[in-house]
């Protein structure tokens, strides 16, 4: 077939080029050339820290809890002081009193570290929200730690109000609630490590909701009766529950001399207890994130 194009049109470009030059008069290489091929890759972002992922997770999780978990927290709170009523007229002072209070007090903290956080993380699996976090630059133990803190210093109110009732309702001291201070978190730490847990290992939404809520009845009814009227049997559970301890310290808080050293020895095994279960529930966290 014979072209149209003058012979001397052809062939006058030179290989490895396009033809088109440059306002210099430099002829252009087609492509832009080849030199790309030895550029040194760009950096890849650091990866994220532990503590300020953990600040991040900490201030979103507590900015929801405020608008979403306040009606729940006057509950918890009124459902604790009206136990409180109901056992006033059963038990007048000493030790039992002492019991109710500090079990009472720490029923709030079970019921939104332990209860709704189980509910919290397992509808967070069941809606895909897991994969939301598994796309994040966040360390696991971030996003573990951040709600559970959240949760736990949620708590706070309800706590201090919880006890500071119980104390002026049985009579006893008020000298001692400092002590809260020790008992709200690490309680909280084990009570939402638990909770966490449970929402994260359960294999369906319906049943980490059934787990938080038998959670919360046990921490009722061996924290707020008194240890020696419960069976031998339903004595060693109560042992195994990581709130008793908390409510152990609390209690012992309240006698006119306090023994601070069984004290110490109660929130060292609440804070032993809080590290498993933070552990455990990060685990679980990252079981639940690859699957």
């Amino acid at each position: 077939m014979t072209s149209i194009v003058p012979d001397h049109a052809v062939g006058s470009v030179p290989p490895g080029t396009d033809g088109r030059t440059a306002g210099d008069g430099r002829t252009g290489t087609a492509g832009g050339g080849r030199g790309d091929e030895g550029a040194v890759p760009a950096p890849l972002a650091p990866r994220a820290r532990v503590f300020p992922s953990l600040a991040a997770v900490y201030r979103a999780q507590l900015s929801r809890a405020r608008v979403a978990r306040i009606p729940l927290l006057f509950v918890a709170t009124f459902q604790s002081i009206g136990i409180m009523v109901l056992m006033r007229g059963v038990v007048d002072g000493g030790s039992e009193a002492r019991a109710v209070v500090a079990g009472s007090s720490v029923l709030v903290v079970a019921f939104v570290a332990l209860n709704l956080l189980a509910q919290y993380f397992g509808q967070l699996r069941a809606g895909g929200g897991l994969d939301h976090y598994a796309t994040l630059p966040v360390p696991p133990a971030a996003v573990v730690l951040g709600a559970a803190g959240a949760y736990a210093s949620f708590t706070v109110p309800g706590t201090v109000v919880t006890a500071v009732t119980g104390s002026v309702m049985f009579g006893l001291p008020l000298t001692h609630l400092w002590v809260l201070a020790a008992v709200i978190p690490l309680s909280g730490a084990a009570l939402s490590g638990l909770g966490a847990a449970l929402g994260l290992l359960a294999p369906r939404q319906e049943l980490a909701t059934l787990l938080g809520q038998l959670g919360m009845s046990a921490a009722l009814l061996l924290g707020v009766l008194p240890a020696d009227r419960l069976p031998a049997p339903i004595g060693w559970a109560r042992d195994l529950l990581p709130s008793t301890y908390g409510v152990e310290a609390l209690s012992r808080s309240f006698d006119a001399r306090p023994d601070w050293t069984a004290v110490a020895l109660d929130l060292g095994v609440c804070a032993a207890v809080g590290v498993l279960a933070l552990a455990a529930a990060t685990w679980a966290y990252r079981r639940a994130a690859v699957r």
